[in-house]
């Protein structure tokens, strides 16, 4: 088996080249052209495909989870059919979003505390070593806890309140995120529900209380550039833009965990 670590190989050229079973992990695939390739049972995570374009595919069985804008698929742009789909399936989900003004964000914030209160309730009568299990190689519930806490203490610590290093050391950044000095990434601590809970609550707090003063003014202003290293990166961002990310996140990282709850249930119901 060869290994390719730090190579530039801009430009190469495979034909007839058996690479099944192989792994890329940061790799930069921009502008490359595929041809006759077979990528049966490949897996893609935190993936890329801005401006990909796809000539007589054949496409089925397939299982996508993630962003969808401006996707045409044999001419028809499914993209807003699927947003449509799926408020019809969640009559809160537009509200939990998708909010306009200060109200709005105060009333999604609820919600996601209201959910996911459920879900932890959910958790709690699984085995306590279960929420350490990975399904699939997604996180465990408590790395999606922690990942959580990370997220907010991005998106409102550092971009909004202006700490520029507002990170708990049980704290989760994305895998694809690289290493970077002061940011904590540790895979091996095994926290408590309870340990991870407490973070979680404390971070959710400040964003509670940072939308129960939320003005139309604020929101609508940006933020001061904070210094140092970390994500995300020092420059000035929409407040909106930033309280819109962290909604995102806590409603899409739910629904990954009420489903792969569902898979520890199954696996570890009596009888």
């Amino acid at each position: 088996m060869q290994r390719f670590h730090d190579a530039d190989l801009s430009g190469s050229e495979f034909e007839h080249v058996r690479l099944a079973s192989s792994r890329f992990d940061r790799v930069d695939l921009t502008g490359s052209r595929f041809r006759s390739v077979d990528i049966g049972e490949a897996e893609f995570r935190g993936s890329a495909f801005h401006q990909v374009r796809m000539r007589g595919v054949d496409i089925y069985d397939v299982d996508i989870s993630g962003e969808i804008v401006n996707v045409t698929i044999n001419g028809v742009d499914v993209a807003p059919l699927i947003e449509a789909e799926l408020d019809r399936r969640d009559p809160e989900r537009a509200k939990a979003l998708r909010p306009s003004d200060p109200a709005g964000f105060r009333e999604a914030w609820a919600i996601n505390e209201r959910r996911w209160r459920e879900t932890v309730n959910r958790a709690r009568q699984l085995p306590a070593e279960t929420l350490h299990e990975s399904v699939d190689g997604e996180w465990s519930f408590i790395e999606t806890l922690r990942h959580l806490a990370f997220a907010t203490d991005c998106w409102v610590g550092r971009a909004i309140l202006g700490d520029p290093a507002p990170w708990h050391p049980l704290e989760l950044p994305w895998d694809e995120m690289p290493d970077t000095p002061g940011v904590p990434r540790d895979r091996e601590v095994r926290p408590s529900l309870d340990e991870a809970l407490e973070l979680r609550h404390d971070r959710m707090g400040t964003v509670r209380g940072f939308l129960d003063d939320l003005t139309d003014e604020t929101l609508d202003a940006h933020t001061t550039p904070v210094e140092g290293p970390g994500w995300p990166e020092p420059r000035s961002y929409p407040v909106r833009e930033c309280l819109l990310t962290v909604l995102n996140e806590e409603y899409h990282h739910r629904l990954f965990a009420e489903r792969d709850l569902a898979v520890l249930e199954a696996r570890y119901s009596p009888g």
